[in-house]
């Protein structure tokens, strides 16, 4: 049966790809070809998915007929996969890679080639991502559409032109480790307050969970729904005021643009 997709690197994001692709019957087993050099991976991937093309190596016979690829490596071997890819004949890619631009991976590929940028985030581990696209110079519509076909199997996906994509980066692409980060405050505060740590811990990830859900259920805003549940002279009024004092909300926008920043230096 002929390749519907390379996936070109097997790790943490390449491997949620093909588990979430096949949980949405995107593609069979066979119709997937998963490029890995470790061969521990490799042996992992193989079985947890029966029947799933897993290769050391690109070659020809994956190529032919393939829809295009999905380059996953780290950003320091990018360019080097997409030469090897370009080589190949594979004509579109769709790279999860940050930090590289598409004109780079463009010129990598021979300059003939499809690219399509995406940012996803880490919660594409348990099919509830966002993740960005955005189309190199070459990619139409359609790229697109097959782009987001792909992404969509492991959560929600936003089109945007590339230039967002360092803004993209720094709101959801790290967005996940500023939420951690605060869980854990919120845990260690709760052990603090008297509770034990398991009780505390089950508090704070369903209160995060359950406050996610009512924003994108309800469509209200955030400030609509902190008004709710903040009475005049109330605890949560209490907490609100001392979180203000501390400067919080501009620490959450400094740290945004810092990752912006960031993200925009490993693109030179």
């Amino acid at each position: 049966m002929p390749t519907k997709l390379l996936v070109i690197g097997g790790g943490r994001i390449g491997g949620a790809l093909v588990a979430g692709l096949l949980g949405a019957g995107w593609a069979s087993p066979d119709e997937l070809a998963v490029i890995e050099p470790v061969a521990a991976r490799r042996s992992e991937l193989a079985g947890a998915h029966p029947g799933l093309v897993v290769e050391e190596q690109v070659h020809p016979d994956l190529v032919q007929g393939a829809g295009g690829a999905v380059l996953a490596v780290k950003p320091d071997a990018a360019e080097a996969a997409c030469r090897v890819l370009g080589a190949a004949g594979v004509g579109r890619i769709l790279s999860v890679v940050a930090g590289i631009p598409s004109q780079r991976l463009e010129a990598a590929l021979g300059g003939s080639a499809v690219v399509v940028r995406a940012m996803p985030n880490t919660p594409v581990l348990v099919g509830a991502g966002v993740s960005a696209i955005s189309g190199g110079s070459l990619a139409r519509a359609a790229d697109l559409d097959w782009a987001e076909s792909i992404l969509a199997a492991v959560g929600t996906v936003v089109r945007v032109p590339e230039r967002q994509l360092d803004a993209v980066t720094g709101v959801s692409g790290s967005g996940p480790a500023y939420v951690f980060l605060m869980v854990e405050s919120l845990i260690e505060a709760g052990v603090a307050a008297g509770l034990s740590r398991e009780v505390s811990r089950s508090l704070v990830v369903e209160t995060v969970l359950g406050s996610a859900k009512l924003l994108a259920v309800t469509g209200e805003t955030p400030e609509r729904l902190r008004a709710d549940i903040t009475s005049p002279g109330g605890t949560t009024a209490a907490a609100i005021r001392t979180l203000e004092a501390r400067a919080v909300r501009s620490a959450f926008i400094e740290a945004v643009a810092a990752a912006v920043e960031r993200s925009r230096q490993l693109a030179r």
